[in-house]
């Protein structure tokens, strides 16, 4: 079997666009072309690599073998380009991310500073719920993951590099908002707006509630922190949110509430898997974070300052 590396991306690029038509047009085929190069592929293999479901192409378990190769070949090809490069005393290539959406406050800012000192870098940024950039660490899709919580399995590399802390916020009318010294128990009749299930905002959440006996009230439960803010303006409950988030907090009639014990504890990590070989650009775009870090917390500090005033 002679597969060549022109086969296995015309297959890549099939498999992620979901049919032959939307792949053609992004490679700059004519569907015709694409077509028989997947079958002189099918041939070679001598099994079908796909089946028609409908209107879209689903794998088969020898495609899905095949793709799953393709990409261990994708990911070497550009492993070596930018070790090559970091040899010449360059650093090029493409830095792929995966990011849970409460990091959006700041990774993008972050990716755009890293790259005007390196022009000649790439960058790919998928902002995902923990689910999914989970889901994606598993099938080692990226090159590096940014989370508050690392999952238990599978094995990772987990690389703490910024303080996240978490605060309790009400509308800025609130009765408790402006008081100091809340005992916690002043939030116990509470309704709150709270992250979706698997977010490491959302499990931090019901661990500090947990942890000082209080029953957690959930009202609503929402997918971003800007819907999650926009609720708690309109009045629909508190929250817990990271004070990377509150950039603005004031002028969108957020307050947060001084309450004792927090703010909660957590921490933004990078995490690779384990046994995984960092690019020369990965191991320089953490580096990169964990310089940047000092600056980031005193801008969280100030954020949090000027919210409870």
């Amino acid at each position: 079997m002679r597969l060549t590396l022109h086969q296995l991306r015309l297959l890549l690029a099939v498999s992620r666009e979901g049919g032959v038509t939307r792949a053609a047009q992004r490679l700059h085929l004519t569907q015709p072309t694409l077509s028989a190069q997947l079958r002189q592929l099918s041939e070679q293999v001598g099994l079908a690599l796909f089946e028609r479901v409908g209107r879209r192409l689903h794998l088969t378990a020898a495609g899905k073998a095949v793709v799953a190769t393709a990409q261990r070949v994708e990911h070497e090809l550009e492993a070596l380009d930018e070790t090559l490069a970091g040899l010449r005393g360059d650093l090029a290539g493409r830095l792929r991310l995966a990011v849970v959406s409460t990091a959006e406050t700041f990774i993008p800012r972050l990716l755009g500073d890293f790259r005007r000192e390196r022009p000649a870098v790439e960058v790919s940024l998928v902002v995902l719920n923990r689910d999914a950039v989970i889901r994606r660490l598993a099938d080692n899709l990226d090159d590096l993951y940014i989370m508050s919580r690392p999952p238990e399995a599978p094995v990772v590399v987990a690389t703490p590099f910024l303080n996240n802390p978490l605060v309790v916020i009400a509308p800025a009318d609130h009765a408790l908002a402006g008081r100091s010294a809340l005992p916690v128990s002043a939030l116990e009749d509470e309704e709150f707006v709270l992250r979706e299930p698997g977010s490491g905002t959302r499990q931090a959440t019901e661990h500090f509630f947990a942890e000082h006996g209080l029953t957690l009230r959930p009202r609503l439960e929402l997918g971003s922190n800007e819907a999650v803010k926009q609720a708690v303006a309109g009045g629909l409950g508190l929250s817990v949110l990271s004070a990377h988030a509150l950039a603005h907090a004031a002028d969108e009639g957020i307050a947060v509430l001084s309450v004792l014990d927090t703010p909660v504890h957590s921490q933004w990590q990078v995490v690779y898997p384990g046994g995984k070989r960092l690019s020369p650009l990965a191991a320089a775009f953490l580096g990169f974070l964990q310089t940047r870090a000092p600056e980031l917390h005193r801008t969280a500090q100030a954020r949090l300052s000027a919210a409870r005033r």
